[in-house]
C-alpha cells in the first residue's frame, strides 16, 4: 500500500483502492468482504462466500509495529482473528526488516509479532493457541553465501536446490523449534525479489540486489495432546489443511516484487453447524411498501436493541451494502417462543429480476449471525419517497 500521508487520509475517508478492486472482482462470485486491518503500508483483507457468514465471527483485529524501536508501522504485522465454524483461525500479514545481514533482526521481529498477539478470550490467550495460523508477507529473508553471478545462473537454469540450502528462512526452520512448526510449500518458482519495475529483469541498478525468496506463505496447525512422548501429532483428523498450489506470478510487473499466492483445501468437521438466527421472508410481498420477515433465535443467543436486519441484493460487496434495513426492536409486530416478526421497508425497490438476501447483524458479536436463502421481491407499487432520516447502521 502507498503509506504517504495523503494516501492514508484518503483511504480513511473512502474505501482503499485494493478493497474496492477486490470487491468489484469477487462480489459477482458471491464473496463478501468480512474484515480488514491496515497499518501504514500493510493491508490485510478477508473475504468469504456469503453462505459462510453466519459461521464467521471476527473476534479482533490487531496491529504490531516493529519499526523504529517498536513505534513505527513501516515494519511489523497485522492480524485478523476469526472464529470459523467454532475453530479459531488467525491470519497474519507481515513486513520484516530487509538486507542479508539483518537475519537475526528478522527473527526477533517474527518473535515479537507472536508475543504481542495476545487475546482477551481465556480459552485462546495467545496466537499459538489457535487451531490454524496463516502467516504471509514480505518476510525479506535472503540467500546467504552465494554470489550474485551464481544465484542468477542457478535461476536461469532453474537449478533451485542449491539456493534452497542457503535460504535464510529454511535455515532458521531447521534450528528454531517454533519456526519448525510452521509449514511451507516447496519453492518451485524463481525468487520473487528484486526486479526492475515494469520488467522481468532482476535488479540492474547500481545496488544489484541479489535475488531472494522474500515473499512467503506459511501455516501452522495447532498441536493436539500427545498420545505418547515420542508420537507428536499435528491437527485433529476433523481439521486438516491441504496445500493445492504455491506459485509466483511473473506477469505482474508494477512492483519490484512478484506476487505469490497459495490455494488450500481446509477440511473440517463443524463444531457449530446451525446459525444463531434463522431468517425468512413470509412472502415475496406483503403490503405496498413493507415486507414481513420472520426470524427465530437459538436459546443461547443474546440479542441487543442495536441488532439490525439488512436486505441486500445477491452480489453484495460488504455488509453495509444493503438496500434497506430495520432495527430488530423497531417495527416488531409479534414474538413468541423464539419466533419474531418485523416489517422492513421495500418501497424504494423497483421491479427487478435480481435476487435478494436477508441477514441479521449482532451488535454484541459484531458479526452476521443469520442469513436467508436467496429470493425475489415484486412490490405492488413503487413509492417516490426520499431516504429515511434516521441514522443508518454501520460496522
Amino acid at each position: 500500500m502507498n503509506c504517504g500521508i495523503m494516501s492514508l487520509l484518503s483511504d480513511t475517508a473512502f474505501e482503499d483502492p485494493w478493497s474496492s478492486f477486490f470487491m468489484d472482482v469477487l462480489s459477482p462470485l458471491s464473496f463478501v468482504k468480512v474484515s480488514s486491518v491496515r497499518m501504514q503500508g500493510l493491508l490485510l483483507l478477508v473475504f468469504a462466500k456469503y453462505q459462510h457468514l453466519p459461521f464467521i465471527q471476527v473476534l479482533s483485529t490487531k496491529s504490531t509495529p516493529t519499526g523504529l524501536f517498536g513505534c513505527w508501522g513501516n515494519k511489523g504485522g497485522v492480524n485478523i482473528f476469526l472464529k470459523f465454524y467454532g475453530y479459531y483461525v488467525s491470519i497474519v500479514n507481515c513486513h520484516l526488516p530487509p538486507h542479508v545481514a539483518n537475519n537475526d533482526q528478522r527473527l526477533e521481529h517474527f518473535d515479537r509479532i507472536l508475543e504481542m498477539q495476545n487475546f482477551e478470550a481465556q480459552d485462546i490467550p495467545n496466537i499459538l493457541d489457535h487451531d490454524l495460523i496463516l502467516w504471509f508477507g514480505d518476510m525479506n529473508f535472503r540467500i546467504e553465501d552465494f554470489g550474485l553471478h551464481f544465484v542468477r545462473e542457478s535461476i536461469k537454469n532453474q537449478c533451485y536446490s542449491d539456493l534452497w540450502e542457503k535460504d535464510q528462512l529454511s535455515i532458521a526452520k531447521r534450528h528454531d523449534p517454533l519456526l519448525r512448526e510452521f509449514q511451507e510449500g516447496p519453492l518451485l518458482f524463481p525468487p520473487t525479489y528484486k526486479f526492475d519495475k515494469n520488467s522481468n529483469n532482476y535488479d540492474t541498478s547500481e545496488k544489484k540486489r541479489k535475488p531472494a525468496w522474500t515473499d512467503r506463505i506459511l501455516w501452522r496447525l495447532k498441536r493436539q495432546p500427545q498420545a505418547a512422548v515420542h508420537t507428536p501429532t499435528l491437527s485433529a483428523p476433523h481439521f486438516t489443511l491441504f496445500l493445492r498450489s504455491y506459485v509466483s506470478h511473473m506477469l505482474y510487473s508494477v512492483s519490484d516484487h512478484k506476487p505469490v499466492t497459495s490455494t488450500f483445501d481446509l477440511e473440517l468437521k463443524p463444531l457449530v453447524s446451525a446459525p444463531l438466527i434463522t431468517l425468512r421472508p413470509e412472502s415475496p410481498r406483503t403490503t405496498e411498501s413493507d415486507m414481513l420477515i420472520s426470524y427465530s433465535l437459538t436459546a443461547d443467543f443474546l440479542s441487543s436493541p442495536w441488532d439490525w436486519i439488512g436486505l441486500c441484493k445477491v452480489g453484495l460487496r460488504h455488509i453495509n451494502d444493503y438496500v434497506s434495513y430495520v432495527w430488530v426492536r423497531d417495527n416488531q409486530v409479534s414474538f413468541s417462543d423464539g419466533l419474531n416478526q418485523v416489517y422492513i421497508d421495500i418501497s424504494d425497490i423497483r421491479e427487478t429480476e435480481d435476487q435478494f438476501l436477508l441477514f441479521y447483524y449482532s451488535n454484541n458479536l459484531h458479526s452476521v449471525v443469520g442469513i436467508s436463502t436467496p429470493f425475489k421481491i415484486q412490490p405492488r407499487s413503487f413509492l417516490a419517497e426520499g431516504p429515511l432520516d434516521e441514522a443508518q447502521p454501520q460496522i
